[in-house]
C-alpha cells in the first residue's frame, strides 16, 4: 500500500499532460490506482475481498449504465432522447442523400427541406426549435381482411427523435428502412360508381364559398374520380336566396372539378324544416330520376369516405319497394329529444318508391300544424317532418345502417377517428361547436392503398399507433388498454350522463388525456406526389392541453412535426 502511494507523486510529475487539471489524466490515474490496489488485495486468498471487488465493479457498471440512460432519456418521457442533426456549414447547395431499400421500388430521401419545414412552422404557429421526424411507409396490397389493428414488426423510431432549428440548415441523413404495412386489396376511390344515387343538399352561397366551410373539395372526393370526371353521382344543390350570379358561379365551380350538378334557388320565406323536406320532391321530379335508385338528403358537411363500400351495401337492399334508410344520433338524449328517425347529417336514403310517397304527400306534410308538431323544443326539425310524412303515409319504418355516423359528439374527436373503424359517412367535422376534422385530407391516401386503409391502424414494436391519415400516437407506458374500445376523448352535450353514447359506441374506455400515457401528432394536411406516393403532415403543439403529466407538466417542451410518406405497392399491376 505504501509503495502504491509513493508511486503516485512520481507519476504525476513525469509529464505535464498528466496534470491533475486534465480529466483524462484523472481517469487514468484513478484506473491505475484501482488496478494496483486490486492486485495487492487479490494476493489474499480471502474470497470475501475478491467478491467485494467484483460486486463493487458491477455496481459501478450499473451506475454508469443508469447515468447514461438518464442522460439520453428525454426527461418528460415521450421519447428516448434527442438527436441533433449535423449543421451545414457554408452556403453551398443542400446535398440529397438517396437510398433504395430492397423493400421499396422508390428512391427515398431524408434530406432536411428547411424551406418546407419553415413553411409548416409558420402555417401552424410552431416554435423555431422543433422536433422533426420523417418516416417512409411501404404498403403491400394483399388478399387479407381489414384488421382493427395491424402489428408491424418494426420500430417507428429506430433512432432518437431529432430536434432542429428552423433557421439553420442541416446535412442530409440516411433513411431508415421503410415501415412495411400490409393492407387489403380494396378498390380505389377513382373507380367508384355512384350512378345509382342522386343527392340533395341545401345551404347558403356564403357558406358554399367560404374557404373554411366550402364543401367543394369534399364533394369532389365522393362525386368524381378525383381527375375532373363525374363518377355518375348527381348533385342537386339548393342555395338560399341566391342571386342569378351566385347560382351561375356555384355551378361553374362544381363543374370545374367534375361534379355533375344542377343548382337551384331556395326560398327563405319557407321554414327551414320545410326547405329540408322540399329536397325530396325536388329530387323525385328531376329529369334524371329514371336512371336513379336512391335519393339522398344530407348536409353540406356530410362526407362519404368509402363509396365502393357504400354502394355495395345498398346493392343488398330492395330498391323496388319503399325504403327509408339511415341512422340515429349517437347520443340517446337526442333520440329522446327529437324522436326515432334518421338523422340527416349522416345521410338519409330513400328508394324511388319511398320518395314518390313523400312527393305526393308533400303539401299535407308541410302544413303549419305539421311544422308545429315537428318542433321538439329546439325549433321545427326537418328530420322529424320527413319521418312523420313517411310514417303517416305509408307502412314503411326506418332501416338502420349503423356504419353511417351523425357524430353528435363534442370535444376531442380522436377517440372516434383512432378506433380503427371504417365509417360509411362522417358529419359535423367543420368545428364551430362541433369537432374539427379534415376528411378530404384523410382520404387522399386511399388513392394509393385503397379505401380500406383510410383510418386503418398500425402498431409498431415501440408502442406507436398510426391511425392512417388521422394521427400518430405514442404510448410511453405501452398499449395497456383494450384497443377495440373507443377512447372517451369526447362527450355528449348538453346533458352528458356518462352513458349517453353507449348504445351506439359501446362502453368507452377512459381517456388518456393528461395522464402522461399518450402523446399524439394530428394530421393537418396531405398531398399526392408526382411519383404516386402520398405525403402526410402530422403536428403536435408542446402546450396542447391533452399531452400533459398528471401534475400538469407538459410531456414535451418542443412542438413537433411527423412527416409520413406512403409508397405505392411495388408489385401493383
Amino acid at each position: 500500500m505504501k509503495m502504491a502511494l509513493a508511486m503516485a507523486p512520481a507519476m504525476a510529475g513525469s509529464h505535464r499532460c498528466f496534470s491533475a487539471r486534465n480529466p483524462l489524466a484523472k481517469a487514468l490515474a484513478l484506473t491505475l490506482s484501482i488496478l494496483i490496489i486490486g492486485s495487492f488485495l487479490l494476493r489474499s486468498d480471502t474470497m470475501d475481498v475478491r467478491t467485494k471487488i467484483i460486486k463493487s465493479a458491477t455496481s459501478a457498471k450499473e451506475a454508469i449504465s443508469q447515468q447514461k440512460a438518464l442522460v439520453n432519456y428525454y426527461h418528460n418521457g415521450w421519447g428516448s432522447g434527442w438527436h441533433t442533426p449535423i449543421e451545414k456549414v457554408g452556403s453551398h447547395p443542400t446535398a440529397v442523400v438517396t437510398s433504395s431499400h430492397p423493400n421499396s421500388s422508390h428512391t427515398i430521401t431524408c434530406d432536411y427541406d428547411m424551406a418546407k419545414i419553415r413553411e409548416w412552422q409558420k402555417k401552424y404557429k410552431l416554435q423555431e426549435r422543433i422536433e422533426y421526424t420523417k418516416r417512409y411507409v411501404q404498403i403491400s396490397r394483399q388478399d387479407i381482411s381489414r384488421r382493427p389493428l395491424t402489428k408491424l414488426q418494426q420500430k417507428f423510431l429506430p433512432e432518437q427523435a431529432r430536434a432542429i432549428d428552423v433557421n439553420k440548415q442541416y446535412e442530409p441523413e440516411t433513411c431508415p428502412e421503410p415501415l412495411l404495412a400490409p393492407v387489403t386489396r380494396s378498390p380505389f376511390p377513382a373507380t367508384a360508381n355512384a350512378s345509382d344515387f342522386m343527392f340533395g343538399v341545401s345551404t347558403t352561397y356564403k357558406r358554399f364559398t367560404d374557404p373554411k366551410t366550402s364543401p367543394i373539395n369534399e364533394w369532389s372526393y365522393w362525386l368524381t374520380d378525383s381527375e375532373g370526371r363525374s363518377n355518375g353521382g348527381k348533385l342537386i344543390l339548393m342555395l338560399l336566396d341566391a342571386s342569378d350570379d351566385d347560382l351561375a358561379d356555384a355551378d361553374r365551380r362544381l363543374r370545374q372539378v367534375g361534379i355533375d350538378v344542377d343548382v337551384y334557388r331556395s326560398d327563405s320565406s319557407l321554414e327551414m324544416a320545410v326547405r329540408y323536406l322540399a329536397l325530396v320532391p325536388t329530387l323525385y321530379n328531376h329529369r334524371e330520376l329514371k336512371n336513379k335508385k336512391w335519393l339522398v338528403t344530407c348536409d353540406d358537411d356530410t362526407f362519404f369516405p368509402a363509396f365502393h363500400a357504400l354502394a355495395e351495401k345498398f346493392e343488398g337492399y330492395d330498391d323496388s319497394r319503399p325504403m327509408y334508410i339511415g341512422t340515429f344520433s349517437e347520443d340517446v338524449n337526442n333520440i329522446a329529444r327529437h324522436g326515432s328517425q334518421a338523422f340527416g347529417g349522416a345521410g338519409v336514403f330513400l328508394s324511388v318508391p319511398m320518395a314518390k310517397v313523400v312527393a305526393e304527400s308533400y303539401d299535407s306534410c308541410r302544413t303549419p300544424e305539421k311544422v308545429k308538431e315537428s318542433n321538439s323544443g329546439w325549433g321545427p326539425q326537418g328530420d322529424i317532418l320527413l319521418r312523420k310524412c313517411i310514417y303517416e303515409n305509408s307502412e314503411t319504418k326506418l332501416t338502420l345502417l349503423q356504419e353511417l355516423w351523425q357524430l353528435d359528439l363534442y370535444g376531442d374527436p380522436s377517440g372516434f377517428y383512432e378506433s380503427g373503424i371504417k365509417p360509411l359517412s362522417l358529419h359535423h367535422y367543420r368545428g364551430g361547436g362541433w369537432h374539427l376534422a379534415h376528411p378530404w385530407h384523410y382520404t387522399k391516401v386511399a388513392h394509393l392503398c385503397g379505401e380500406d386503409c383510410t383510418l386503418q391502424r398500425f402498431i409498431t414494436e415501440d408502442n406507436f399507433i398510426i391511425s392512417n391519415a388521422f394521427s400518430v400516437a405514442y404510448y410511453p407506458s405501452g398499449v395497456d388498454f383494450d384497443v377495440n374500445q373507443f377512447e372517451r376523448t369526447f362527450g355528449a352535450a348538453p346533458d352528458d350522463k356518462g352513458w349517453n353514447l353507449d348504445f351506439k359506441l359501446g362502453p368507452q374506455r377512459p381517456t388518456l388525456h393528461k395522464t402522461g400515457r399518450k402523446i399524439s401528432w394530428d394530421l393537418q394536411e396531405s398531398s399526392i406526389n408526382k411519383d404516386g406516393s402520398v405525403s402526410q403532415v402530422y403536428v403536435r403543439k408542446h402546450d396542447d392541453w391533452r399531452w400533459k403529466m398528471p401534475d400538469d407538466t407538459p410531456m414535451s417542451d418542443l412542438d413537433g412535426i411527423v412527416e409520413l410518406v406512403w409508397l405505392p405497392d411495388q408489385n401493383a399491376q
